[in-house]
């Protein structure tokens, strides 16, 4: 590309990157930016696709309309993508109403749930909210989910088990295989519920979707994805559900009716631009190499992603290291229990992540 020209990438906005600023100063360094640079809540630096950027424009002139009318059509599109029927499917307001209903079901019987400590804690939240028992498993010696030991903490009072693959804040997966027969035997007794906002970023041989037992009609099982990461719709709230259809039916009832049209105009515009997606699954790779190069290289603990994020040791408390890299424009992740000591870095654009690498050189050497 000739020097001064802008690279246009098919169906994503522009904006410009450090190392364009960086060039136009013609500074060795990158310059510190104007505003400060989100890596703390695991969002999609990109936004959303421009075809969803169009769908949001046109659906303003909808704003008078009820949702009802395009959820059986979000269904079906998301149906015939992951080929399963649309009777499987729950529309929700992001994978969060999907995790609140889990959480809601789980509580109604009045029992326990159990779930790796830490994770996301959206349905644990609200489980306990509602008065369930929270069984709360440490992560194994490798911070990865430890089946063995979540299986031998569910009671006779046990409602739900819950796991999220990848785990967040900490970015490890749960081998296939081991997944399955986990899920398979738990499900006999009682709900299983794999969170899978993070689906779309994994590339790992080790890693498998539990969408297959869904499709093959087992009971008790609930899997959750998102229009959040990957299509960046995180303000939109899109998300889904996938179940046999009795529980399907079950989790439909009991939404809370919070869906908006813009959102659903723009995540089925999303969903049919792969281009876009392709794209963010690029750039993602890069801010990962970019990142735990520099970690690997500088001898600092963490662990190999498998989503948008890594996880790293930081050697102080992170209300610390998050007042110091604020300093520098940079948000980074909040504290998660018990590792108050590390630190959750949600991948930037890749210009973003090279200032990242400056500033923390800067800060501890």
């Amino acid at each position: 590309m000739a020097a001064g020209t802008v690279q246009s990438i098919p169906g994503t906005p522009f904006s410009p990157s450090i190392n364009l600023m960086k060039s136009a100063l013609g500074q060795g360094e990158i310059p510190m930016p104007a505003a400060p640079i989100r890596m703390s809540s695991n969002e999609n630096p990109w936004g959303p696709s421009r075809a969803a950027l169009q769908a949001i424009n046109a659906a303003i002139h909808e704003a008078n309309l009820y949702t009802f009318f395009l959820q059986d059509e979000m269904a079906a599109l998301i149906g015939e993508l992951e080929e399963i029927s649309a009777e499987h499917i729950s529309v929700g307001a992001g994978s969060g109403e999907i995790l609140k209903m889990g959480g809601l079901l789980a509580s109604m019987q009045e029992g326990s749930i159990v779930i790796p400590d830490p994770t996301f804690e959206d349905l644990p939240a609200y489980a306990g909210d509602n008065g369930c028992d929270v069984i709360r498993v440490p992560v194994n010696g490798q911070m990865a989910i430890d089946l063995e030991a979540m299986a031998s903490a569910i009671r006779s009072d046990t409602k739900l088990v819950y796991i999220c693959n990848p785990n967040n804040p900490i970015p490890t997966i749960v081998e296939k295989n081991a997944l399955r027969d986990f899920v398979e035997e738990v499900s006999r007794d009682c709900m299983v519920f794999v969170d899978e906002a993070y689906h779309e970023f994994v590339d790992n041989p080790d890693y498998s979707s539990m969408m297959d037992l869904v499709r093959e009609g087992r009971r008790n099982i609930i899997i959750a994805r998102t229009a959040s990461k990957i299509h960046g719709l995180a303000g939109l709230r899109v998300g889904f559900g996938f179940s046999h259809p009795q529980l399907a039916a079950e989790i439909n009832r009991r939404m809370t009716g919070t869906l908006n049209i813009i959102g659903m105009r723009a995540g089925l515009a999303s969903y049919r631009d792969t281009e876009h997606a392709a794209f963010v699954l690029r750039s993602n790779k890069e801010a990962l190499n970019i990142t735990q190069s520099y970690l690997r290289e500088a001898g600092i603990r963490h662990i190999d992603s498998n989503a948008n994020f890594t996880f790293l040791e930081t050697g102080q408390d992170i209300a610390e290291v998050q007042a110091r890299f604020l300093e520098h424009n940079i948000r980074v992740g909040r504290p998660f229990l018990p590792f108050r000591n590390w630190m959750r870095l949600s991948m930037a654009k890749p210009d973003e992540m090279r200032y990242f690498v400056q500033t923390y050189k800067k800060l501890y050497g």
